[in-house]
């Protein structure tokens, strides 16, 4: 897996790709000593970081988003090109969160197109004069990517607009997903030839670049990478229709830090990994984190905030005082409602102005007295969604002031161009109410730009002639359904739907007293000014850097192929369990003990068939017959069961049910664990687990000799977890008195004896071989569930305390690469059933056919 190729890697995720060459390299990596770079955009390289110099240098942060923070213009008299700053843009005040000596690296389109016999040129002027690497992306790719897929398809469904017909949404497109993909690659790319591995952190924004962590962690595996989400996140229902859901999903595991901007984008996530990919998730500390393969994949939520110098700057601009003395006696002795939206189908624009209309009916006196701005910004797609809504929103303002205006006064003034920054903040300070009526919305900073211009500053103070004194007042209505409302709770906030409440809440609004106005604005503008957009800047940071201290720590591991790639972390002496070396040790041993968990160890846990193999069943009765091994079976299933698919063996111990009941052979009785045989318990619990079966659909009671399960795998995961956590409850209430133990599992809730366990059973075994003097030298476990962890521990914990000065070589083995208390793993069922093989040969030699053996062997090593 780790030497497959990038090229490979696209063709394996989406099929045949659109005809790109390789993205070319027109910068150099950066280097702040002289030192050898090893190159790292070939693309026969393997998987890791063991190619990678480290470099001693000052940190680093690298901002990855679809657009560079830069405006471009191109001479037409010279047809040289001229970038400056986009001073308004949010990726360029990140800076203001980060320590001066950090710099800062920006990778990401432009804004305008760059001919590809200037790119190279305008690239390098980029990088030395703003410290930006530019992203070209061919123009056929970069329309199917942005425009496309961003736009028509991801854009809407997080925004919970499902394609039901084509006449509303478009359908997923194979070609605009291709699109996606290969933009993402060459986004790639362009970071790969800048990132310093040891010292850089990345922190890549917004729904465009989700599979951006993929490719970077699949070169990178130690990188330090954060995303942060700019839009909402929608819930499973909606996210699951995606034909590529997973694909994405595992996009954002691939990062350290993925951040949202309120709590139910999200928990929205958090639901989609559990439902999707059988992930949990857990506080620690106060961090929402998810246990993703040995790595821990941190949640932050943070509504991103302003940069308060930047809006304050053009409040004192002599031509914002100009203007807003102009609209002041414009609209003298009238209440300006404003709203400053884009057009699009989600912002509530033609809702915001039906409510405004349904006001002027219900309360005819505010005619004259009240006027409606909606200021529109351009739309940033474009398609039949954009146009309707504009058409719509343009009748019903022309309706409204034909019934309600007159030659002096009009009721909706629409605003449909571009608007300087100065006028559109002289608009903030003017307006008496903000309103925010969208459907749907990431975050929304327009409350946030309306409560400071409301505040204003001591120099515009002085050009209005207003006294540093006196009480500032503003007011909010807002949907319920945008990111900022849950960060400005002195805001009014209404369902954009309900036209009759939200009329009634700007109505409110207006007509509120001075001094609780003043009471709101107050509150607002705290929140506001102490989380502005460089508190948001640094507070990510920190915790990117907390998410990230442990990469060295662990070995890593790359698994699957395409975009389903995936790291998994674990213990530096964690390694795969080698037949040839376990093979070896076994040869050299006199006594030896092996035990085998039976589910998902030695039959794979999605077969039906749950009889062992005829291949199992062969390697068990040679080792079996082996006077030297003691072999058993240490599985939760009952003793009936194991004892008919296990019969052909005849000298298998059985540990059933967790070791409830033993048996050392076929012709031996089976032994309890001498525990009490009173189960009366068993009355009181199954009554309470039936009535939880029948109100979870989807769950079900498995009945043992000497435990009740209640599963829950097949229901609801949320509802399934939340009926486990009080069944827990309920059980451990009236089983207070009881000599069991109620355990919850993974999608389990288990009563059983208190003392009953595979590690105990484990114990007992090992004890009794040492108390007959078979102290074994060799010992091999293999389990690949939480209660086989048991037996692990138990294992290394009882052989360390042995007083025969016998070294034991102990091949603890989980099955799958995951966390474990085991120092071995093996990926598969198949994989155990060849080691079983290999020590099955090496038990019955047949010294005639040494030549054909040592062909076998080496065929099953």
């Amino acid at each position: 897996m780790g030497s497959k190729s990038f090229g490979n890697l696209l063709d394996l995720a989406s099929g045949d790709l659109l005809d790109m060459p390789t993205t070319p390299r027109a910068l150099p990596r950066v280097m702040t000593v002289p030192g050898i770079i090893s190159d790292v955009d070939g693309y026969g390289i393997t998987g890791g970081d063991s190619d990678v110099i480290s470099l001693p240098c000052r940190e680093r942060k690298i901002i990855v988003a679809n657009f560079l923070p830069l405006n471009g213009k191109k001479d037409s008299e010279t047809g040289n090109w001229k970038f400056s700053l986009d001073n308004d843009s949010p990726l360029l005040h990140l800076k203001d969160g980060f320590s001066p000596e950090t710099e800062v690296i920006y990778v990401g389109s432009l804004k305008t197109h760059v001919d590809v016999c200037e790119q190279d040129e305008v690239s390098q002027n980029l990088f030395e004069e703003f410290n930006c690497v530019a992203t070209f992306l061919p123009q056929d790719v970069h329309k199917k990517f942005y425009l496309g897929f961003c736009k028509q398809q991801l854009w809407p469904l997080f925004h919970y607009m499902l394609p039901m017909c084509p006449d509303h949404g478009e359908r997923f497109d194979r070609g605009l997903w291709q699109a996606y993909v290969s933009a993402n690659k060459i986004f790639a790319d362009k970071v790969m030839g800048v990132i310093n591995l040891e010292e850089d952190y990345i922190w890549i924004h917004d729904y465009h670049l989700m599979l951006l962590p993929t490719f970077l962690r699949r070169r990178f595996h130690r990188v330090k990478l954060g995303f942060f989400l700019h839009s909402p996140f929608p819930s499973s229902e909606i996210y699951r229709t995606l034909p590529v859901r997973e694909e994405l999903l595992r996009g954002l595991l691939n990062c350290d830090l993925i951040g949202f901007h309120t709590f139910d984008y999200a928990r929205h996530f958090l639901s989609c990994c559990c439902r999707m990919l059988g992930l949990e998730y857990e506080s620690k500390r106060g961090h929402i984190a998810l246990d993703y393969l040995g790595r821990t994949v941190f949640l932050k939520i943070l509504p991103i905030g302003i940069h308060m110098g930047r809006l304050e700057s053009v409040l004192n601009l002599p031509a914002t005082a100009d203007k807003l003395k102009e609209i002041q006696e414009k609209y003298r002795g009238k209440k300006v409602i404003l709203g400053v939206d884009d057009m699009d189908i989600f912002k509530g624009l033609s809702l915001k102005i039906l409510a405004f209309e349904h006001l002027l009916q219900q309360h005819p006196r505010m005619l004259g007295k009240i006027v409606l701005i909606q200021i529109v910004n351009p739309a940033r797609g474009s398609g039949k969604d954009v146009q309707e809504a504009k058409k719509e929103t343009y009748e019903t303002v022309k309706r409204i002031n034909e019934r309600y205006g007159s030659p002096d006064y009009e009721p909706v003034v629409l605003i449909d161009r571009p608007v300087p920054r100065f006028e559109k903040s002289a608009y903030y300070a003017m307006a008496e109410c903000c309103i925010v009526n969208a459907v749907r919305d990431g975050m929304n900073l327009v409350p946030y730009k309306y409560t400071v211009c409301r505040q204003g500053t001591p120099i515009m103070d002085t050009f209005l002639g207003i006294s540093d004194d006196s009480p500032r007042t503003s007011t909010l209505v807002l949907s319920e359904f945008i990111g900022c409302s849950p960060s400005l709770s002195g805001a009014i906030r209404v369902n954009p739907w309900d036209i009759d409440a939200v009329a009634d809440s700007i109505y409110s609004a207006i007509t509120m007293s001075d001094f609780e106005k003043q009471l709101r604005h107050k509150k607002h503008f705290h929140y506001i000014s102490t989380h502005d957009v460089a508190y948001w800047a640094r507070s990510f940071s920190q915790d990117l850097e907390r998410a990230s201290r442990d990469h060295y720590s662990k070995r890593c591991w790359g698994v699957g192929w395409g975009l389903g790639f995936r790291l998994v972390a674990l213990s530096p002496n964690f390694r795969r369990l080698s037949v040839e070396q376990t093979v070896s040790a076994y040869r050299r041993s006199s006594k030896r003990a092996i035990f085998l968990d039976y589910d998902g160890t030695l039959v794979p846990k999605t077969s039906i068939v749950k009889d062992p193999s005829a291949e199992v069943i062969s390697a068990l009765k040679t080792l079996c017959s082996d006077p030297n091994n003691t072999i058993f079976i240490v599985s939760g299933r009952g003793k009936v069961s194991l004892s008919e698919w296990l019969a052909p063996c005849k000298n298998l111990g059985i540990a059933a049910e967790h070791g409830y009941f033993t048996r050392w052979n076929n012709s031996s009785e089976w032994e309890t664990s001498g525990l009490s045989d009173d189960l009366e318990w068993k009355k009181v619990v199954e009554p309470i687990m039936r009535l939880y079966t029948e109100t979870t659909d989807g769950s079900n009671i498995e009945a043992k000799e000497s435990a009740l399960v209640w599963h829950h795998q097949d229901a609801d995961p949320d509802f399934g977890s939340c009926q486990a956590k009080e069944l827990l409850d309920h059980l451990e209430t009236v089983l207070v008195n009881e000599p069991v133990v109620v355990h919850r599992g993974h999608q389990i809730v288990e009563v059983k004896p208190q003392g009953v366990s595979k590690g105990l059973v484990t114990g007992k075994i090992l004890n009794r071989m040492l108390e007959d003097g078979s102290v074994p030298d060799f010992v091999v476990c293999i389990g690949d569930d939480r209660s086989d962890e048991e037996m692990f521990e138990s294992i290394s914990t009882t052989l360390s305390v042995q007083s025969s000065s016998m070294s034991t070589e102990i091949f603890a083995c989980t099955v799958g690469r995951k966390p474990s208390k085991a120092k071995y793993f093996l990926d598969e069922v198949s994989d155990v059933v060849k080691l079983l093989q290999g020590l099955a040969n090496t038990s019955s030699p047949k010294p005639r056919y040494t030549s054909h053996l040592r062909v076998s062997f080496e065929s099953v090593v």
